[in-house]
């Protein structure tokens, strides 16, 4: 790939559903196999209580780097394609899925798209993303300039684990 065409993009992973922690391990290696992608740095695995209705198990998060050539809705085709092939079903808002692939960065871009929103709608509560993604990437700043510490001092690590795999 050429370094001046390629996009820096963060993607959240989560699953609670169907062996987790597999189900993670086998995007990471999915996502590096993406057309036009190159897999930079992915994070430790990290177990945390579901964000929406409890009535399900705890999920499995972690926060893969990927530098690309595709655009964002495109890029976005892709995570939701690899999504189906896990057989993600989308039952009820937030509520237990094989796998979640979210776009959390992509470059330095503010995105508004109706079916996409970049940086990440939730991005700066979310525990299960801020931690992963400070550990690949503890320099990062968003597109407004805030940095990645200044997040992490808001939102405690609370019941959120490093797992050990």
């Amino acid at each position: 790939m050429t370094h001046s065409a390629y996009k820096s993009a963060y993607i959240g992973i989560g699953s609670n559903l169907d062996a987790p922690i597999n189900q993670i391990q086998q995007a990471i290696q999915e996502l590096a196999q993406l057309p036009r992608c190159e897999l930079v740095s992915a994070s430790s695995l990290y177990g945390s209580k579901p964000m929406g209705p409890q009535d399900q198990p705890d999920y499995v998060n972690a926060v893969a780097h990927i530098h690309t050539e595709l655009e964002p809705l495109t890029l976005l085709d892709a995570l939701q394609q690899l999504e189906h092939q896990h057989q993600r079903v989308r039952e009820r808002r937030w509520g237990p899925r094989t796998l979640d692939l979210d776009l959390l960065l992509f470059d330095q871009q503010y995105i508004d798209h109706p079916r996409l929103q970049v940086p990440h709608i939730g991005l700066q509560q979310r525990n299960f993303v801020l931690y992963p993604l400070a550990e690949i990437s503890p320099q990062l700043s968003l597109p407004n300039g805030t940095s990645l510490q200044q997040l992490l001092d808001n939102c405690p690590l609370a019941d959120l684990v490093q797992l050990a795999v």
